[in-house]
């Protein structure tokens, strides 16, 4: 029997909703784009960055707690705008690790035995919806593994070092990967383990479940659901956050 035929044996809309489904966000950037400014706490409209992304699974009536990982040094900076925001189901404020998946270890560490699955989101992602969250939990009890993520828009080329064109691939092939990224909490965690030593070789928590030889599925993403790196990307967020929020 293939992976994913039992994979969907076992999942149901009962089980869904009997499910303790937990988020682990991520808020352990470096901001090295940022001219200084820790994106985490940036604000937009007002609003910081972190505070947004929390907000989204704090509302997501399926989620039932939320584990937050921060650099050492934000710890208390960020239990402080829990308090702030009211963010009753934060259950959990850890330090990260020496790279990102490592970081994500370490609040996967925090979770209960019980919980059945595990919504992965990155902290500057701030714009995150209701709908994507409701999408990726949904994929993640029918096929274990998912993310969310959107069609490409613009044509993309495969380059040497030196500048040359090798190849074009097909963009109908291709997607750009978003957050949240949904799992059972059971093949994530058996994952993790199976790489211990060597998370600093993945760049998103589905290549590590794909290492692990598990098929990962695609859900529907949003475009405006963009990511913190620069400054003009601020300007972009304040933007659409305008719209979104009146």
């Amino acid at each position: 029997m293939a992976v994913t035929e039992c994979c969907l044996k076992y999942t149901t809309v009962k089980e869904k909703e009997n499910s303790i489904i937990s988020a682990i966000i991520v808020c352990g950037g470096s901001s090295q784009r940022m001219n200084g400014v820790d994106k985490i706490f940036a604000e937009i409209n007002g609003i910081p960055v972190a505070a947004r992304a929390i907000s989204a699974f704090q509302k997501c009536s399926q989620i039932n707690n939320i584990v937050i990982v921060v650099k050492d040094e934000n710890i208390f900076k960020m239990q402080r705008l829990c308090e702030e925001y009211r963010f009753d189901k934060v259950t959990d404020i850890v330090a990260g690790g020496g790279c990102r998946q490592e970081s994500v270890a370490n609040g996967l560490r925090m979770l209960n035995e019980d919980t059945d699955y595990v919504l992965i989101h990155d902290g500057a992602r701030p714009l995150v919806s209701e709908g994507c969250i409701m999408r990726v939990i949904d994929g993640a009890v029918k096929f274990s593994a998912v993310t969310c993520a959107v069609k490409l828009k613009d044509t993309v080329k495969v380059v040497k070092p030196d500048g040359m064109v090798t190849a074009t691939p097909d963009r109908n092939t291709l997607a750009a990967v978003q957050t949240p990224q949904g799992f059972s909490y059971e093949l994530y965690k058996r994952a993790v383990e199976d790489k211990n030593g060597e998370l600093d070789n993945f760049t998103d928590d589905c290549s590590v479940v794909e290492s692990f030889g598990y098929p990962v599925y695609i859900v529907d993403g949003n475009y405006t659901n963009i990511k913190i790196t620069t400054a003009e990307d601020l300007d972009y967020a304040s933007y659409l956050a305008c719209k979104e929020d009146k």
